[in-house]
């Protein structure tokens, strides 16, 4: 039988201890010291969104004054697809360290909860900053016969279902957004998807779809008489038309932004991350990055990271309350 030695436990007890804080104080040396040269090379930023696009605009400008701050280039990445979520997954499987960030599009609380993207937005992302938001809104030709959004509302009563609008996508935010407007306004709508924004916006000026739900690509058509706006989404009136009433003024409580914003995969160094908030805070607020902004209406709707993951928190919820009120699993499993 082997003899207790409560002299020699101790020490056996001590020698491991001492041991294991050793290695966690060279762990944090060299985590210390990595955070302190960070960034050494150049930094990978990933836009889940096509170059050319108005998300993709808005990323380059940020990116260009942050890189700045940093002393390092930064380089998009476009990785677009799934309405965003295949970039969106590719940053959240990337390697904590600082070198792969990337755009946050806040549908990632809807989608993960559709099951169309295997990650936890809540759990595998580290929130740096939000940025700034959408001006979304309704269209229609310039030849309709809807003048007002009232008279749209009217039309889609006394003809329910029959009215379509075209929209980027199911479960997206224009998809999304026009639904909830149509349960407040209590008319029945046939949206049609398509695979962008862009081959919707082709269709309505074609005439091939009543209406259009969309983010600002109708902008440039409306200046040219050739869309007609009826109601923009946000929670204020847009500067560039702002003789187009909000939902909201309208008597029917839906806001729709959809705030875009910057992450990095979970497991960040403190330090490293503290650094990048830094540098994105002084890009997102700016001269520079609101000109680029205001040019596509995308109102600077700054967060801090903190701030950030508690504004995403709260949008997973009412998400959740969302797809179950306007049955999206379903609509998703139809395609």
């Amino acid at each position: 039988m082997t003899e207790f030695r409560p002299g020699r436990t101790l020490q056996r007890r001590q020698f491991v201890l001492g041991a294991a804080g050793a290695a966690a104080l060279a762990a944090t040396h060299t985590t210390a010291a990595f955070a302190a040269d960070y960034p050494e090379r150049p930094i990978t930023f990933i836009c889940p969104w096509p170059a050319g696009g108005t998300a993709d605009r808005s990323m380059r400008a940020i990116c260009q004054i942050a890189a700045r701050e940093l002393g390092q280039p930064i380089a998009l990445d476009n990785r677009a697809g799934a309405s965003g979520m295949i970039g969106t997954k590719a940053l959240a499987a990337a390697r904590p360290d600082g070198y792969t960030i990337g755009q946050i599009p806040i549908s990632v609380t809807r989608f993960a909860q559709l099951g169309t993207v295997q990650i936890d937005p809540l759990k595998d992302i580290t929130y740096l900053a939000r940025t700034s938001g959408q001006t979304f809104g309704i269209a229609v030709p310039a030849g309709s016969p809807y003048k007002s959004l009232a008279d749209m509302v009217a039309a889609a009563k006394a003809k329910p279902g029959m009215l379509t609008y075209a929209h980027a996508g199911i479960g997206g935010a224009t998809h999304v957004g026009m639904e909830q407007f149509a349960r407040a306004a209590g008319i029945k709508l046939n949206p049609i998807a398509y695979k962008g924004g862009s081959a919707a916006l082709q269709d309505v000026l074609g005439d091939q779809v009543d209406m259009l739900a969309d983010s600002s690509s109708w902008a440039p058509h409306v200046e040219a008489g050739k869309l007609r706006l009826l109601a923009t989404w946000g929670e204020q009136r847009t500067p560039r038309f702002k003789d187009t009433p909000t939902l909201k003024e309208l008597g029917y409580d839906v806001v729709v932004e959809a705030p875009n914003g910057i992450g990095a995969p979970k497991g960040l160094p403190p330090a490293v991350e503290k650094r990048l908030r830094d540098a994105f805070r002084i890009a997102v607020n700016s001269r520079e990055f609101k000109e680029v902004a205001d040019s596509i209406d995308a109102p600077v709707m700054y967060q801090d990271g903190p701030d950030y993951l508690k504004y995403v928190q709260s949008v997973y919820r009412q998400e959740t309350e969302l797809i179950q009120t306007l049955n999206l699993k379903e609509l998703m499993q139809k395609g």
